[in-house]
This record gives C-alpha cells, sequence and structure tokens, in this order.
C-alpha cells in the first residue's frame, strides 16, 4: 500500500502570476510571526521532526511482517490495514512538514535533503509493501466481498473498493516492486522543473509606469501585466520569457520525459492511454474530458468577441497576450491589505454559516493557518496543504495592489475548509478528496465573493470592473484551462502514437491551440509558445482540465444556495464533508449538480456570454 503524500492542492497561476511591490525581494528572517504560518501543530522544530523520521525508518520493515497473511483472515487483513494506517499517517505528516518547510525556501540545503532524506525513505517503504495491492487483488471475489460486509472493516469498506478496482490495472508483486523502486525516479521531472523555474531563473528588474525599478520574477509577472501602461506590459512580457528561451531545450526535454512516464506508466498498467489511467482513479469517465472540449469549442466566438471588447476599451489597436490580465475598468481602490482582504472574504461566505466561517477566521486569524507574503526564495504562487489531523496551512504570496489575490485567498480558503470538513467527518483512509472536487470548494468561495462585491455596490464603473473580473475568471478558468487540457491530450496521443516529442513539435501543437482560441484577430507574439514550457500543471499531466469542470459546478451550486437558502447550504456542506468516501460524481450529485452531463458547462459558457452583453451596456 503506497504511502500517501500530504495533500497540497497547488494553485500556481497560469497566465499571470502575484506582483511585487518592492524592487527586492524581503528574506523571511525579516517578516513578523503573525504574517507566517505556525508550523508547531506540526512539529515544533527541525529536531522534533528529526526524531519522527527516525521512527518512521524504524518502523517501515514491520510493514513485510504481514506479507503472506491478508487472505488468511478478515482479521490479519485488519492488522495489516491498522498497522499501515499509523504509518501512512505519520509518513503524510512528516511529508507536509518537509513540504512546506521546503516552500519556505527551495534553495535551503537543510530543507532539500529534509525532503530527499524522506523521499528515499517512502521509495523502500514503498518497495517493501509492493507485496500489499497483489495479495489483496488475489482474494477470491466472493471471499472478499463476505468480508467487505463483515463489522470489523466497516470502516475500511470504501477504502478497499476503491482498491478492488484496480484489480484489472494491479502486476504481481516483483512488477509492483519495481515500479515502486522508480516511482522516485520517473517523477523527478517535476521536481527539476520546480528548481529550475522557481530558484536558478533569474528574470532581472525592468522600469514600472513612474519608472521606478521593480523586480521581475515568477510572483511578480501580473503586477507588471497588471499595468495601466501597454508599455510596461509588453516589456515585462518579452523579459520574462527571454529568461524561459534560454533554458527553452532543457523544459522542452524535461516535458518530453514527463510525457513518457505517463505513457509508460499507463502502459505497465494495461490502460488504454495515459489519459484512461488519469481518469481511472476517480472514475470519470472519458467523456467527461472530451466532452469539455468540445463543449468550450463549439462557444469561441464569445471569448473572440471579448478580446475585441478589451482591444476597443483599452484603445489598442492590436491585442497581445500581455494585454489580456490588465482590467478594463480600473479599480477604484488598487490596494487592499491582507487583513482588508480577509474581512471581505469572510464576509461573502456568511451564506455558509457561522460555522464555516468562524473556523476560517481562527485558522487564519490566532492559528496561523497561512503563510501571507513573498519571501526570497519562496515558492511562487499559492496552494493549500492538509495532512490528517493537522492545519490545512495555506501558502501566498500576497501583494495589495494585486486585487486578484482577494480571490486568489478565497480559493484556497475554500481547499482548507474542505480539508477541515473532511477531516472531521471522515477517517484517515476515506479523508483524502480528489482533485475533481477539490476544484469545486475553491472556486464556490470565489463565486461567493463575486456576488458579494456586485450586491454591495451601485455604482456602474465598480459594478464593471467585478464583472469584468468574473469575466476574467471565467476565461482563465474555463476556457483556459480547456486549451491546456487539450495541449495535453493531444502530446500524449503523440507519444502514444510513436511521434518525437521536440521543442518544435511542442511549440507547433501549442501555437495552432493558440490560433484556434484566440483567433484571427488576435496577436500571438512568437514567444508565447514558450508558455507550453512554463505551465507547472504540465509536468503533473491531466490536472488541468479539473479547474474547467471545477468552475462550471462551482457557479451552479453557488447560484443554488444563494437562491435556495439554507436546505442548498447544508447541502453543499454535506458534500465537502463525504471527503473521498464516495466517488467525485456521486458527491457532487448530493451537492446538487450532474458533471456527468454538459448542461453545467453549457451554463457556465452561457453565463460567460451574458456578463460580456452586461460589460458592453455598462461601458458603452
Amino acid at each position: 500500500m503506497k504511502n500517501p503524500s500530504p495533500l497540497f492542492l497547488f494553485e500556481q497561476p497560469t497566465g499571470a502570476q502575484p506582483s511585487t511591490a518592492t524592487a527586492s525581494v524581503p528574506k523571511r528572517d525579516a517578516m513578523q510571526a503573525g504574517d507566517t504560518w505556525d508550523l508547531s501543530k506540526l512539529y515544533a522544530s527541525d529536531k522534533q521532526w528529526e526524531a519522527g523520521l527516525r521512527d518512521y525508518e524504524i518502523t517501515y520493515p514491520s510493514i513485510a511482517s504481514f506479507k503472506g497473511t491478508l487472505g488468511e483472515s478478515p482479521e490479519k487483513l485488519l492488522a495489516c490495514l491498522e498497522f499501515q494506517k499509523s504509518f501512512q499517517m505519520l509518513g503524510e505528516k512528516l511529508g507536509h512538514y518537509a513540504g512546506l518547510r521546503m516552500s519556505e525556501d527551495g534553495s535551503h540545503p537543510d530543507h532539500l535533503d529534509r525532503q530527499a532524506r524522506l523521499a528515499s525513505i517512502n521509495t523502500q517503504a514503498a518497495e517493501v509493501s509492493a507485496y500489499f495491492v497483489p495479495e489483496l487483488q488475489a482474494i477470491p471475489d466472493e471471499t472478499f466481498a463476505l468480508w467487505l460486509e463483515l463489522p470489523a472493516l466497516t470502516s475500511w469498506k470504501s477504502y478497499l473498493k476503491k482498491i478492488r478496482r484496480f484489480k484489472p490495472h494491479s502486476l504481481g508483486e516483483k512488477e509492483e516492486r519495481l515500479l515502486a523502486l522508480f516511482d522516485e525516479s520517473l517523477s523527478g521531472h517535476h521536481e527539476t522543473f520546480s528548481q529550475l523555474t522557481n530558484v536558478d531563473m533569474r528574470f532581472g528588474e525592468l522600469p514600472d509606469e513612474n519608472g521606478q525599478m521593480k523586480a521581475l520574477s515568477q510572483s511578480s509577472f501580473s503586477s507588471f501585466l497588471q499595468s495601466r501602461d501597454a508599455g510596461v506590459r509588453k516589456n515585462a512580457f518579452h523579459q520574462f520569457y527571454r529568461e524561459f528561451s534560454e533554458h527553452q531545450f532543457s523544459l522542452a526535454s524535461l516535458l518530453a520525459n514527463s510525457v513518457k512516464s505517463d505513457v509508460a506508466q499507463g502502459r505497465a498498467r494495461g490502460y488504454a492511454s495515459a489519459l484512461d489511467a488519469a481518469l481511472f482513479q476517480n472514475e470519470i469517465p472519458r467523456e467527461v474530458y472530451t466532452g469539455l472540449i468540445s463543449a468550450v469549442r463549439g462557444r469561441l466566438e464569445p471569448l473572440l468577441r471579448y478580446y475585441d471588447l478589451r482591444r476597443n476599451k483599452l484603445g489598442l489597436t492590436e491585442i497581445h497576450h500581455y494585454d489580456t490580465y490588465v482590467p478594463i475598468v480600473p479599480p477604484a481602490r488598487a490596494k487592499h491589505t491582507f487583513d482588508e482582504a480577509l474581512q471581505m472574504v469572510l464576509e461573502s461566505l456568511e451564506p455558509l454559516g457561522s460555522d464555516y466561517v468562524g473556523t476560517l477566521e481562527e485558522g487564519i486569524g490566532r492559528s496561523r493557518w497561512c503563510d501571507r507574503y513573498e519571501t526570497k526564495g519562496k515558492r511562487s504562487g499559492a496552494f493549500s496543504s492538509g495532512s490528517y489531523g493537522n492545519p490545512p496551512y495555506i501558502l501566498m504570496n500576497y501583494k495589495d495592489d494585486v486585487f486578484s489575490d482577494i480571490y486568489t485567498l478565497a480559493h484556497e480558503a475554500g481547499h482548507s475548509m474542505h480539508t477541515w470538513f473532511s477531516q472531521k467527518h471522515q477517517s484517515f483512509q476515506d479523508s483524502h478528496y480528489s482533485i475533481f472536487v477539490a476544484e469545486v470548494a475553491s472556486t464556490f468561495n470565489e463565486e461567493l465573493l463575486t456576488h458579494h462585491l456586485l450586491e454591495k455596490t451601485d455604482d456602474p464603473m465598480v459594478r464593471a470592473y467585478i464583472i469584468n473580473r468574473q469575466i476574467d475568471d471565467i476565461r482563465g478558468t474555463l476556457y483556459r484551462q480547456t486549451l491546456f487540457a487539450e495541449f495535453e491530450k493531444i502530446i500524449h496521443e503523440k507519444q502514444e502514437s510513436g511521434e518525437a516529442l521536440t521543442l518544435a513539435s511542442f511549440r507547433k501543437v501549442y501555437r495552432a491551440l493558440l490560433e484556434d482560441y484566440f483567433g484571427p484577430h488576435f496577436s500571438i507574439d512568437d514567444e508565447l509558445e514558450w508558455e507550453c514550457l512554463r505551465i507547472p500543471h504540465f509536468y503533473s499531466a491531466f490536472y488541468v482540465y479539473q479547474y474547467a469542470t471545477g468552475i462550471s459546478a462551482a457557479l451552479s451550486l453557488s447560484q443554488k444556495v444563494l437562491e435556495n437558502g439554507r436546505d442548498a447550504r447544508d447541502r453543499y456542506l454535506d458534500f465537502l464533508k463525504t471527503g473521498g468516501s464516495i466517488p467525485p460524481l456521486e458527491a457532487l450529485k448530493i451537492a446538487g449538480v450532474d458533471m456527468s452531463k454538459p448542461e453545467p458547462v453549457k451554463e457556465a459558457l452561457d453565463l460567460f456570454a451574458k456578463r460580456i452583453e452586461e460589460l458592453e451596456k455598462l461601458l458603452s
């Protein structure tokens, strides 16, 4: 039984990224304690973590003592399950702490060493426990069915049924052992990409609209792209991608190896394709993925219409990608402190009840779940991260001049509260929900924030700004992530058909998609083709489509809660409580939406078109 990783729900922005408002990035030791997360709830010190690691290393060989016993009786199976549960909970906690410390500074040798040693032990533990799945799958069907009905295994029933689903794709003990041995190597491209782009790359400085020199970084890119000065946006775009061009062949090699790893592992387990392998785990029909692409491609006209509106209202003769993030309507107040942002988020979430809001307020406030600001070496973007029985921490790179960071906070709060509800109502083995439903919980909060902000204003220009923000959110999440999903599908199919994956082939595929999704009146810079090498999720394939399905479900569910009150709210909270105890599509049906059908995606596309009409009227 493979040791589960702590739940890291990465929100690495796929277009613009959080900004920096200073010429240099501060060091971590310059931050006030209240602006950083409190990891003492995990381990009081690095030394305490080291003690936990020693226990972990001493314990894992005992997994072998259960080998050959699983099919003898339900009692022996239960004994193995309970032992591995305690072992996995310790490993998850260790990984949680190590991952968070690594996120604080990816260049720190102690953090790198900690991650590497834990990864090594995990690989050894996976090797020792490689017998588990084959032995479990070898239990005769009739015997297995009878055991599942026994009271002793009641709390494990859902977990065991999930594993049993993989019987057609499970290998023998020797083969499982080999895959376990190579697991770390097969996924190494992701770590290499992260180190290269977050630590090694240097983007320099450039002047803002006031002529003040500011640092350009993964985190500061969005501040430049949201500048009202078209020249600043253009210069930032070209300077940013110049650094990627310097590493384009290395990045293309990493991406190609990532795809090859996906395909090889899928084939080793007998899946029809890498995509089918990725979808199987969460019981997502292939039609959900392909149907998303089909639905979005069928409604590109409103998107192209929006680009024309944006070009006209910004007074541009031609529109480039770096012109798609600056708000058409500038915000009335450009800066919001973190505390102001938190208060806005909490007020917007009041329809979810006092338990939800109070827990979140305490968590981000006094309990210090959130690491708030950018520091030198810190991971870019944002994420929510949880391990069972511990706080669901949030990493931010909050900047008070980027309004979208308020939405990022709402988004990550949705992930963290999903984790909190799941752990409160489910056992360890049933608490790990899928990314498919995770993106619903996070995007749902963003939609409540939009509704709250629209309710608070009767100023046409403020309303136009918020609607513009929602349009860009749907564009970036539904349209853009679907483009990404289609790119992933195509490059994996090329590898599966025997075609070579090279820098040239990546750029060619991506260029064709850019031309389709941006239309004939959009000026596509050659540098934008390098974007296919800088999206972190491409190195962990078939993730991004869930952003698109997630926003579609979230739009539907948020409207239900706002319109139908307590009953719809309770259904939504019941959905959060299911964790990973039932398949994601079933969990969403509890909340009130059926994602196996195309209607939610089409409704989201309809809303996008409707919002464009509203914006056109407000700006006319």
